[in-house]
């Protein structure tokens, strides 16, 4: 049995269903749209930098055929590296029986001391503004170009460390790998740098390497394997956890869970395994222990007595509790709700807002400040000029009435990030304001976030998102598609990042979708504000 590297990513039991024999026609979930469009993304970013590096190196530069069978492209490898080519592009190394692995690498670097190391493209920021982090220019794209980066700190991304870890051990169960400590490099998004990682250094929480982190996992994942294999006692049950909303094998472990009314319906992930340790492994028998209690076992997901209120209201089929007799939600004379559509880390091309509340000169209803040039753009920083623009003036004529203000957001790290991130980058362009205005305003009373006060005073069965909890106020989006996930697709196909020509009607899709986020907003805070929220169950009475 051979496994990749994903393996020490993924839930051990979804590695256990993906070698059991007898799931292999069992239906699983739909393929998630926006799930393979990151794919698709991640390979043309990794074509893209091997195009890059192609030009910049030359004759140095070799590459082993795609479209080839992995027995063909693991002979050319094997040819490439006994040769000693310094750069080899989108190799299959030569599988390890013995270790139970298997994979390739993007590139594999050789060493001046003989022997290479591996080097992955990713899609996803690798550093963060700060220094320490070792790198070196993409002109020099192997270790000993590397020095320490006084712009640059690691951004602690274990999957990648993992990814290099793997590759490193084929190398040294082919005889390829390096002399010396285990390195891995690394290009990101930004493709400015390679950051290189020292795996051989404990800079993992519990003290282990990255190497040794890999070798734990992965010697679990291959356990756990081969035991479904041979359809021997199952090492992995179903629990839920995270990734459990993307997994095409979720409906067979909702289904399981159900079936044993599992503790993690309503606890996630170390919660349910400690519970389970004392006994409670079932929804009912949480629901029995006393809230007031001392909490049997230290939960970090959520306070004990929540966990089994939570408990007793899924038993009755409540999803959604009030945990307080009163639900606070702050209001003001003028209000706006607020809602930012970003395209992963390449930047907010949409700011929507939804105005109400008193006369302040201003037509009440739906605004939308957006940029449709392909991200990144520097007409993102004028968009998000005129949306804060628009905002200031707004605040300035409350008060300059003597009325007060508050804006809205649900869920406010995403809209805070991006206020920062633009007034940083676009900082000077007209209407963009300081880091230090976007700070005052966000500490500021006048800033709410909606999820927060959800937080603090519901349970919630199912969830605390949006989508899942507008409908409880009676809202629901137009589009039966809408979603996170998807407006990525729209996205691009809106402003044709695929080569195609932009599509209006899907410009007017996002417009319509983020105007029903504020709305969503608009109707949750309204709702808790009405005595239709103080009908819900309260929770002092479970």
């Amino acid at each position: 049995m051979l496994l990749d590297a994903g393996v020490v990513n993924r839930c051990r039991r979804r590695v256990h269903l993906e070698h059991d024999p007898n799931m292999a026609d069992v239906p699983k979930a739909p393929t998630d749209p926006a799930g393979a469009q990151r794919m698709a993304d991640a390979q043309a970013h990794r074509r893209a930098v091997a195009d890059r590096l192609a030009r910049g190196l030359g004759a140095q530069w070799a590459e082993v055929p795609t479209g080839e069978s992995a027995a063909d492209r693991e002979r050319v490898t094997l040819a490439l590296l006994s040769a000693g080519a310094p750069y080899v592009w989108g190799g299959l190394l030569p599988a390890d029986p013995l270790g139970g692995r298997r994979g390739g690498v993007e590139l594999l670097v050789r060493s001046p001391y003989g022997g290479y190391v591996p080097l992955i493209v990713v899609r996803h920021k690798v550093s963060d503004p700060g220094s320490g982090a070792r790198t070196s220019p993409l002109s020099l794209p192997y270790p000993g170009g590397a020095r320490s980066d006084p712009l640059r700190k690691v951004r602690p991304q274990p999957r990648d460390q993992l990814r290099l870890a793997h590759a490193t051990r084929l190398l040294q169960a082919s005889g390829f790998a390096a002399s010396g400590r285990a390195t891995g490099g690394v290009i990101g998004m930004d493709a400015d740098v390679v950051l290189w990682h020292d795996l051989e250094a404990p800079t993992w929480p519990n003290g282990r390497t990255a190497l040794s982190e890999y070798d734990a996992r992965f010697a679990d994942r291959l356990a756990v394997a081969r035991a479904a294999r041979a359809e021997a006692d199952p090492l992995a049950r179903p629990s839920r956890i995270v990734e459990c909303r993307t997994c095409p094998w979720w409906p067979t472990c909702e289904s399981q869970l159900r079936d044993t009314r599992d503790v993690s319906l309503v606890v996630r992930g170390e919660d349910a395994a400690a519970l389970r340790g004392i006994g409670v492994s079932t929804v009912d028998r949480l629901a029995e222990l006393d809230p007031r209690a001392e909490a049997p076992v230290p939960l970090v997901g959520m306070p004990f007595e929540d966990s089994v209120l939570l408990a007793r209201a899924w038993l009755r089929g409540m999803n959604l509790v009030r945990r307080v007799e009163r639900i606070d939600v702050p209001r003001a004379d003028v209000e706006v709700d607020v809602d930012m559509e970003s395209f992963g880390d390449s930047g907010a091309y949409l700011w929507g807002c939804w105005l109400s509340g008193a006369d302040v000169d201003e037509g009440q209803g739906y605004r939308a400040f957006a940029t449709w040039e392909p991200l990144p753009t520097e007409d993102e920083g004028r968009s998000f000029g005129e949306f804060w623009t628009w905002l200031t003036g707004i605040r300035v004529r409350a008060r300059a009435r003597g009325l007060s203000f508050r804006a809205y957001c649900y869920n406010e790290l995403a809209e805070n990030r991006w206020m920062l991130s633009s007034a940083e980058r676009f900082a000077g362009q007209p209407g963009v304001p300081t880091v230090a205005e976007v700070k005052a305003f966000i500490h500021s009373g006048q800033w709410v976030d909606l999820f927060g006060i959800v937080r603090d005073q519901f349970l919630c069965a199912n969830g605390k998102g949006l989508k899942t909890i507008a409908p409880a106020a009676g809202f629901h989006w137009r589009d039966p598609e809408a979603g996170g996930e998807n407006s990525m697709r729209w996205y691009r196909d809106a402003v044709g990042m695929d080569g195609e020509a932009p599509q209006s009607d899907q410009r007017r899709r996002l417009l319509e979708y983020n105007e029903d986020d504020v709305m969503a907003t608009w109707t949750l805070r309204s709702w808790m504000s009405s005595e239709g929220a103080h009908e819900l169950p309260f929770a002092g009475d479970l």
